[in-house]
């Protein structure tokens, strides 16, 4: 049951209200809070403050009785607050003031010294810091199980051949697994940047206090070891005045999300009647209020739409930050909303995503059929001619005329009679139909990273390692 109040008493008054006579309106109030926003840091705030209190004793500003009440009384909050028995006062300011005034109503007095040493300055990049410290391995382990569903429908289609485009032209024959491959490792380098980027976030910046550190003795360094930091930030007024943890993070989910919003693109073209390369789970797929007959792939539309919430929360981000002085200014507390929302978006995206993509159902023969038109093997042709020691751009010229000899003739290069290939160079021999045929284009390309069965079954491997090692990490 939440606890509701006008916060008339002490414990609950703002935490800076000693100097003023006069309390704040109400409507003022109410524009400055942000305790609905940053009330999911609730467990990060408790943590924060039992390594705090552990911090003070350690150094003898709080004795160990203290110590230990304050801890006991943080402890029965993340209790209470995990077995709903007790829920966030919404007219606290900030999780930092619930907080400390539910823990001063348990224990009295001892709580009041909680905050020594500390501003909620230095309170909330802390809180922040722990925050995305539990949230990026979530987003990591999401990341993962697309991984696994994509490489799990690749290995069962390395000769399922499709073509491949440019400028949404047909261009090269691939198989179905190269071009899900080429997803997969998209997904690689954005959990290898959400990886590199916790190691810029795994830093404590507790103790540098509202901006100048502290005269009392703190001990920074044992408090950060209490919560596994790394290392304990460098400078005080860089420490509370540091979003750049929150603009990396956005900035890697505007990347994850744009991936996302190029996956579903494709979708959406594969599932139409043009394409039918496609179709996606009834489950995941809605019709039309006045046309019966239609089976949309929404899903993929609302997370290719949603893109520009994740855009605009990182510009939100950095247009916030842009002209600020040092140390600290308010305006800072608008990070959160934008910082949360593109959490919140990207990792729903995701789980919905992989869902989508793992109950779908491939029309192999109409990808095939769709190798047909568009001279897919015209690069074939020069390649033939260049094992054959003619010089590439000349090759490239003979298999143009080729191509202008199909268009002619309303024919695949394939089809055309041998003497016809003849003319357009006299080192082609019975033996281009066996080079050009659309499996043999597909399997020649045996290149590191290339569309044949070998090649992309390396890769399928190599991402299976990824996801086992990703998960044992």
């Amino acid at each position: 049951m939440a606890i509701h109040g006008t916060m008339t008493t002490d414990n609950h008054a703002a935490l800076w209200h000693g100097r003023f006579q006069e309390g704040p309106d109400a409507q003022a109030v109410d524009f400055e809070t942000s305790i609905h926003v940053d009330e999911r840091m609730a467990l990060d705030d408790i943590k924060g403050s039992i390594a705090h209190a552990k911090m003070l004793c350690q150094v003898k500003l709080i004795s160990n009785e203290e110590a230990e009440q304050i801890i006991k009384g943080l402890q029965s909050i993340k209790d209470d607050l995990e077995n709903g028995s007790l829920s966030i006062d919404y007219s606290a300011e900030d999780i930092h003031s619930f907080v400390e005034a539910t823990l001063t109503d348990r224990i009295g007095e001892a709580g009041k010294k909680v905050h020594t040493g500390r501003s909620r300055n230095d309170q909330i990049a802390l809180d922040e810091r722990l925050y995305l410290r539990r949230f990026i391995p979530d987003l990591q382990n999401t990341i993962l199980t697309l991984i696994d569903a994509l490489t799990q429908i690749a290995e069962n289609n390395t000769k399922t051949i499709m073509p491949g485009f440019t400028h949404m032209q047909h261009a090269q024959p691939v198989t179905l697994a190269h071009h899900l491959c080429a997803w997969a490792w998209m997904l690689v380098r954005d959990f290898n940047r959400l990886k590199d980027s916790l190691s810029r976030i795994n830093i404590s910046p507790i103790g540098s206090c509202a901006l100048a550190g502290s005269g009392l003795p703190l001990d920074r360094t044992f408090e950060a070891k209490l919560m596994d930091f790394a290392g304990v930030t460098d400078n005080s007024l860089d420490s509370v005045s540091d979003r750049d943890y929150c603009i990396e993070t956005a900035s890697n989910l505007s990347m994850l999300q744009m991936h996302l919003s190029r996956f579903c693109e494709e979708i959406v073209l594969w599932s139409t009647t043009e394409f039918d390369f496609i179709s996606l789970s009834e489950k995941w797929s809605t019709g039309s209020s006045i046309m019966p007959q239609k089976k949309n792939p929404d899903f993929a539309e609302l997370i290719r739409g949603r893109t520009g919430k994740v855009y605009g929360d990182l510009i939100a981000l950095l247009t916030m930050m842009k002209a600020l002085p040092l140390a600290y200014d308010r305006d800072m507390q608008e990070d959160k909303e934008s910082l949360f929302d593109a959490c919140d978006t990207v990792i729903a995206n995701i789980k919905v995503f992989t869902q989508m993509i793992a109950t779908a159902s491939w029309n192999k023969d109409k990808m095939r059929a769709a190798c047909n038109g568009g001279y897919l093997n015209a690069t074939d042709i020069a390649d033939y001619l260049v094992r054959k020691g003619l010089p590439f751009r000349t090759a490239h010229g003979v298999s143009a005329k080729a191509v202008r000899y199909a268009i002619e003739k309303n024919c695949e290069l394939e089809d055309l009679p041998l003497e016809l290939l003849k003319e357009c160079s006299p080192l082609i021999e019975e033996d281009i139909y066996s080079k050009i045929s659309v499996e043999a284009c597909v399997e020649t390309r045996n290149t590191i990273g290339g569309p044949a069965s070998e090649s992309v079954l390396k890769q399928i491997k190599d991402l299976k390692d990824f996801v086992k090692k990703g998960i044992s990490e």
